[in-house]
Parts: structure tokens; sequence; C-alpha cells
């Protein structure tokens, strides 16, 4: 047996080896010949074909055509593409493979026939040596047997990638709408992840600065924010402590305006060091006004008068109660245009900003009045006579939501000393600039410096609707001089401030963490509605601090230096200089 495995070791150098030898380097050499034209054929179309598609693609990324979309040429070099791939796949892959698992040696004198023969043999001679059944010579390393069919027959094990490019193939078909991703998975992160996917091939723009990651997509589904596709991140500073009502509050604020913060912060101290801020409560209402049309001018002032009686009123209100455990008519008003009549209801809505809440109430009210009026045709639940999200004088007038006045008066050393202005500079300015200036230019509700910046940051920190800073800011800002014109009184007024501190964003994480600071997350269980007022209360206090140093900037010339020195980064101030 041993000298067995030495000669199979030694180079045969017997005839009948020396003519295998000669005629399997015969074969090598005719195999090689008859198979570099096909080669040759593959390489060059591989490349071709790779080279043609990434050019289309190209094209069509610069064009925002959808790649999915194909022509006649490129299915044709799709399939070029694939066979060239699977034909060089098999030339080098397999025989490589091969190559490393059954030739270990390199020994150029043992041909692959004669390694496998003399395997076979020594095997044979270890099972005659050895009782049947008994384990081979541990001592003689055995080849393993691979099947290079069972190998490639396996099916791999599918992956959650692979399922989800499955996915966004059928997003991107259209078999799949992106809006039922979520129904679909039953994991809102990854419908998340997968649409972004899909919007990115779409449109062949990158997405990979907006993040996906750390936020809670369940928390937003069917209530917050459809199709998501990750989110922005803003900065929240805080700008106090602010003493109001005897009370001190920090104030979150979300913004990318530089100053901000900062400015809203020096009014705080300011009014601090003042002795603080008092501020009252006006209105509390939030209004929905639908639209009614009806066949005659008559019959709509019938409406208009019926609404506008007392006794109706109680069954009305009783009607639109049902609506909700806090939802509470307080009255309609009726205006007419011909033969349609606006019905502008009003109601409190506990804690919550109350859109939903009066929205359901008006609609119970109108199938009541659909019995006595079967004539009615309903065109809208809104006709813009509420007036939500625009500037409208009947917000400004009438008020909508919580109506606010907020006053403090600044002592005059704190006037010269932290805000580096005089009391009549700042008394001189307001008129000039607040109240001439925004009757100058037809404002609106807009007799203020930028109570709209303090109202938006604090919306966005607190997880209010961001767009009902229109009517929100609506603010006239009052300056007097008082104590034998050493101390200046300011006061802002804000008829129409929409806030809520249950429902919608407030619910979030990182929105109700402020509220959180502030002391008004949630309901108000003692009292309902008590959370959203004093959150509406911290907003107008947080607008008169903002007034009061932006106005005293503007007086002492510094609104441009401040700027410059907080509101641009210094890599831009570099680039510029450079």
């Amino acid at each position: 047996m041993e000298a067995s495995r030495q000669f199979s070791t030694k180079p045969d150098l017997s005839p009948k080896a020396t003519t295998k030898k000669i005629s399997f380097e015969e074969d090598s050499s005719t195999k090689a010949s008859s198979e570099a034209l096909p080669n040759a054929v593959f390489f060059t179309l591989f490349f071709s074909v790779v080279y043609f598609l990434l050019s289309r693609w190209r094209e069509k990324i610069r064009t925002s055509t959808p790649l999915h979309l194909v022509t006649s040429s490129e299915i044709v070099a799709i399939f070029a593409l694939i066979a060239s791939f699977i034909y060089l796949l098999g030339f080098f892959g397999i025989d490589f493979v091969k190559s490393l698992i059954l030739r270990p040696s390199t020994d150029v004198w043992n041909s692959e026939d004669d390694e496998e023969e003399n395997e076979v043999l020594l095997r044979e001679e270890d099972a005659r040596k050895v009782p049947c059944g008994q384990a081979l010579d541990c001592s003689v390393p055995s080849v393993p047997v691979i099947s290079f069919q069972k190998v490639f027959d396996e099916k791999p094990v599918r992956d959650t990638t692979e399922e989800d490019e499955e996915i966004v193939k059928s997003v991107l078909a259209g078999t799949t709408p992106s809006y039922s991703l979520e129904s679909k998975l039953g994991d809102c992160k990854r419908a998340a992840a997968i649409r972004r996917e899909a919007l990115g091939r779409l449109t062949g723009k990158s997405l990979s600065g907006l993040p996906l990651d750390g936020f809670d997509y369940e928390s937003i589904l069917g209530q917050c924010c459809e199709m998501p596709i990750g989110y922005v991140q803003i900065p929240v500073g805080i700008a106090g402590p602010l003493l109001l009502n005897g009370s001190e509050y920090s104030i979150p604020m979300a913004t990318t305006e530089g100053c901000l913060v900062a400015s809203t912060n020096r009014g705080c101290k300011a009014i601090n060091l003042s002795g603080g801020a008092s501020s009252v409560l006006l209105k509390d209402g939030m209004t929905r006004a639908p639209v009614v049309r009806f066949d005659t001018a008559k019959r709509a002032a019938d409406l208009k008068l019926y609404l506008e009686e007392p006794l109706n009123f109680e069954t009305l209100a009783s009607v639109f109660n049902r609506s909700s455990r806090f939802a509470r008519l307080q009255g309609i008003k009726c205006a007419i245009a011909g033969k349609n009549l606006y019905l502008r209801f009003t109601c409190s809505t506990g804690d919550a900003m109350g859109m939903n809440m009066v929205s359901k109430g008006v609609q119970n009210v109108l199938d009541f009045l659909q019995t006595d009026f079967p004539d009615m045709d309903v065109i809208g639940i809104s006709g813009n006579f509420c007036s939500d999200k625009k500037p409208a004088a009947v917000n400004w007038i009438e008020g909508r939501g919580k109506s606010v006045v907020c006053e403090a008066i600044i002592k005059g050393d704190v006037v010269k000393k932290v805000l580096k202005t005089s009391v009549e500079s700042l008394v001189e300015l307001n008129m000039l600039k607040n109240l001439t200036g925004s009757a100058m230019a037809g404002a609106l509700g807009g007799f203020n410096a930028h109570a709209s910046n303090i109202v938006t940051a604090i919306y966005i920190a607190t997880g209010q609707d961001p767009a009902q800073n229109v009517e929100s800011s609506h603010c006239i800002t009052m300056m007097e001089a008082v104590n034998d014109g050493k101390d200046l009184h300011i006061s802002v007024t804000m008829p129409s401030i929409e806030v809520g501190t249950v429902g919608g964003g407030t619910q979030l994480a990182s929105q109700s963490a402020c509220l959180n600071l502030l002391g008004v997350k949630g309901a108000n269980r003692e009292s309902p509605g008590a959370n959203s007022r004093l959150l509406a209360s911290i907003v107008a206090g947080a607008v008169l601090a903002g007034e009061l140093s932006l106005m005293s900037a503007l007086a002492a010339g510094q609104l441009v230096k401040s700027h410059m020195k907080y509101n641009r980064s210094s890599k831009d101030a570099s680039n510029t200089a450079s």
C-alpha cells in the first residue's frame, strides 16, 4: 500500500503514460483554439451592451424619464447582456471553482482523470484491509465529493432586501399603489423606505440628505402625514424664561432663522427684569362656516331669521353638542349674498384646536335643518366665511380660536441697558412703522413687527398646524410712554390664536416633549380647555418679547449688524470674501 502511494506521486515515464500526456496536450490545444473565437465574441458583446445601456440610462436620468420605460432596442440589449453574462459566468466562474476544489495540486504530471483514478484505487485498497463497517484510516485525508449540480440548483434564501426589491419594482410598474404600502406590509418604516427607494428611481434624484431612521412612523399613520419618505430636521431653541402671570415658561422655538431665538430671549429678559407680563383671554371659540343655496333670496333670508331666533338656537345647540363631549355651540352669525347664505358657527372645543370637532357639529345641524328646509342645497361645509388659513377681516374683528391681549411695563433703565435704546425712540418707531406704515400698506391684521416669526416657530415646535400662522399672527402692537415718560407700556392684541394641546401633531414624541416643557401637554382633566388657553397666552407672551426686542434693534440701528453676526455662517462669509 505504501509503495502504491509513493508510485502515485512520481511521474510515469512508461510509453502508455507518454502517449496519454501527448494526447492530453493536443486536446487542450484544440479546445483552446476552438473556444477562442466565441470567447472574443461574447467579451465584445458583453461590454458593448453594458456601454449602450449605461448611456441610455444616463440620458433618461438627465431628461427625468422613468427607467422602467424601455424601447425595443433596450429590450434586445438587456437580453444580450443576460446571455453574454451567463456564458462568461459559465466559462470563467464554474471552471474556476472546479479548479479550486477538484484540482488543488499544480503537478503537471497528474491529470484530473489520473487523480480520480488514484483516489479510487486507494479507497478500494483501504477498504480491503479493514472489516466491513469500520472507519477508514483517518491518517489519510479524504477529498470531499461535491455535487455542483446541487449547489447551483438550490435557490438562495430570500431575505428582506430581495423582497423589498420586488415591491419597489411593483410600485414603479404601477401594480402596487404607493399609498397602500403601509396596509399591505404592516410595517410603516419599511413602507416609507420602499416608497423612498421607488421615488428615487422614478425621479433619478438623490434623497441621501433626507433622514429615514430615528422616527416613529406608526405615530403618524392615518392622522398626520400620508406616504412618508422621511422627516425634516428643524433645530429647536429655547427662549426665556418668560415671566407671565406670575409663572416662568421656557419657550421652545423650532426655526432655521438666525437671531430669532436670541432676539426673543432678550425680550424675555427685559420683561423679567421689569416684573413680568400679564395676559387676558378675551374669547375662546373655533369657527366653521358652510355655504348653502336656495332657489330664491327670500328662502335664504327665511333661514337666516330662523337661525337668529333665540328660541331656535337652544334646539340647534343641543343638536350641535351631540357631536362631542367638549363641543359647545356659542353662536351662529349669518351673511347673505343673493340667494346664498353663509353660516358662521362658533363653538368651544376643549383642549383641541377643534377644526374637526366643529365641522362634525355643523354637519349634524345641517342634517337637522334639512327637515324644515328641504330646498336647502349644501354647497360646501366650508364657504371661507370661517375663515381658515387665510387673512380675513372677519377673524381680525370677530376673532377665531383664542383671542388674547398681553401687556407689560418695561422700566426705563431696562430699555437703556438691555435693549440699548430709549422709550421715546420705541414709541415713535412703533407709531410710524407698525401703525402708520402698515396702514399705508393696507395691512390686514399685520400691525406688528414680526409676530408670525414667533408664532410659527412655537407652532412647529409644539405640533400645531403651521399653516394657521396666517390668522394666528394677526396682531396689533401698541407702545406708550408711562410714568411721566420714564417707562414703556407695550401690548400685543391677538384675536385669532388657533392652538390645541391634543390631537394632530401634538402627540408626536418631539412635539409632545415641547408641550410638556411648557406644562400644557395633553388635556386638562380638571378644567377642559385650560391647557390650550394657557398655550395661547404663552404664544402671546412670546410675541410680546419678540416685538419688544426687534423694535429695539431697529430703533438702535442694530438689526443689520446682529443678522450679519448670527444669521450668516462663517463659511458663507469666507466664501463671499474670497
